[in-house]
């Protein structure tokens, strides 16, 4: 398969499973995170609403897009790490996945609501890192500048949801009091009994949105993981898009000449000079192949990985001397090359329809299984009260806007954190920080510190280890 050593075709099926039982775990760890609120609000029984929400789930990673799956991408810059030992990409590969799942199954099993985003970006930041110890490494073996964007997103997205759940719980409050309906949205649901129908209605659309916009952004992280897992194994294959056709490029390529070509060298410091230099040349030579070429089939697979290295090395290039202070440029030629290197990456930004399809029916099927630990602790042990229906109508109302504003710009978050966050600030807005519950919040705050370098460590020492073995 692929040109590759039986042996090492049955490794490359063990990772792509193990990547969808990533997913999968990821499914039913995250469940609770969108159903909790119609359960035990009576809105839903509970396997109606873990159907529907992996219903949605699935249909979330299929209209999410690709944004969010190349942020995962980009965080590992795998043109630095591969290199012609089919064993160390697979040692990678390998680290990844073993770190990931097994943190994500040991909070699960505890019940402690953990991002698997979190988790995720951890272990992908362990490989990478302990890549960099390397006695061979000469590369920069993580991005640290996608690295921080999505670390400020992880941290900023929990307080986010925690805050604004507080301030929309108090303009309800303010805007339905003395009406008909104020009293019961703050009130415990009556046993077994259904809310009205309005409040049903609300309850329901925003597990809806929750859910899809979980498939669209979570779901997103495990088609990223498949393409490390592609591209890092048999880039002969998945280095490049085959549904793009490279002569297509052109005029995005003269775009980017015109602009670059226009740079005062002069103003720039003497290392971005010589970035810039080698940039150009890399640009003269990608055009000069690429130009030509109507359709990818018709390069090399042994060249295409190297072409997919030039356009990413080009891009962050150019993309951090936008950044320079000191770079005189007008804002239009800087709109046309961030445009114009934006279209030359959809050669490289893309994920094969089967590869979506697996993570979606991944996700949704684990979405249906499991959800029962996680469920019981944000239902009943983040505060003191049960789940009322404005608290519960809140916090997936703030989680489901946080998480589609996210997706729209190819941030990844955190759903547990956002949602679990959200449910504590609706707790604290109905009777103050005395209405949490100690214990738990607390458990929720280590998994959290301890998920970085926990996963981190592991999977470091997991991909030196591997890589010796391998």
């Amino acid at each position: 398969m692929f040109e590759l050593d039986f042996s090492y075709s049955v490794l490359l099926v063990v990772c792509l499973l193990a990547a969808c039982g990533f997913e999968f775990v990821n499914g039913f760890h995250d469940t609770a995170n969108a159903v909790a609120t119609v359960i035990y609000t009576n809105s839903l029984k509970p396997w109606v609403a873990v159907i529907w929400s992996g219903v949605w789930n699935f249909i979330g990673v299929l209209a999410g897009g690709i944004g969010v799956a190349m942020g995962i991408v980009y965080l590992l810059p795998v043109e630095s790490l591969v290199d012609q030992s089919v064993s160390h990409s697979i040692a990678m590969v390998m680290a990844l996945l073993i770190s990931a799942i097994a943190w994500n199954l040991a909070t699960w099993y505890l019940g402690i609501p953990c991002s698997s985003s979190h988790t995720l970006i951890a272990s992908i930041l362990g490989v990478g890192i302990a890549y960099s110890l390397l006695p061979d490494a000469n590369e920069a073996a993580v991005n640290w500048g996608k690295a921080q964007e999505i670390g400020i997103s992880l941290l900023v997205s929990p307080l986010f949801g925690f805050s604004m759940v507080i301030v929309l719980m108090f303009l309800l409050r303010y805007f339905t009091k003395n009406t008909k309906h104020g009293d019961s949205l703050f009130k415990e649901p009556k046993k077994n009994a259904p809310p009205p129908l309005w409040i049903r209605s609300i309850l329901i659309l925003t597990c809806t949105g929750v859910s899809f916009f979980h498939g669209s952004n979570d779901g997103q992280k495990g088609v990223g993981l498949m393409m490390l897992i592609l591209i890092g194994i048999v880039p002969g294959y998945f280095a490049l898009n085959n549904a793009v056709a490279p002569e297509s490029l052109q005029g995005s390529f003269k775009k980017i000449e015109y602009v670059i070509n226009s740079i005062d060298s002069s103003q720039l410091a003497a290392p971005d000079r010589v970035k810039l230099s080698q940039t150009i040349s890399m640009h003269q030579k990608l055009s000069a192949k690429l130009n030509t070429t109507a359709d990818v089939e018709l390069i090399a697979r042994s060249e295409r990985f190297d072409i997919r290295k030039d356009i990413m090395v080009m891009d962050r290039n150019l993309n951090g001397l936008l950044k320079k202070e000191e770079l005189v440029m007008s804002e239009k030629d800087k709109a046309l090359l961030k445009k114009s290197l934006k279209e030359v990456r959809t050669l490289t930004d893309f994920a094969p329809q089967w590869v979506v399809l697996m993570i979606s029916f991944s996700l949704g099927i684990g979405t249906m299984i499991g959800w029962k630990r996680i469920v019981k602790t944000i239902g009943e042990k983040i505060g003191k009260e049960h789940l009322t229906y404005a608290q519960g109508a809140s916090a997936e109302l703030i989680a489901t806007s946080t998480i589609g504003v996210s997706t729209y710009f190819g941030l990844p978050v955190s759903t547990t954190h956002v949602l679990s966050s959200g449910i504590a600030g609706s707790m604290v807005a109905s009777k103050g920080i005395k209405n949490l519950q100690g214990d738990t919040v607390r458990n929720i705050l280590i998994a959290w510190f301890l998920t970085l370098p926990v996963v981190l460590l592991l999977s470091g020492t997991l991909f030196l280890l591997f890589r010796s073995l391998l």
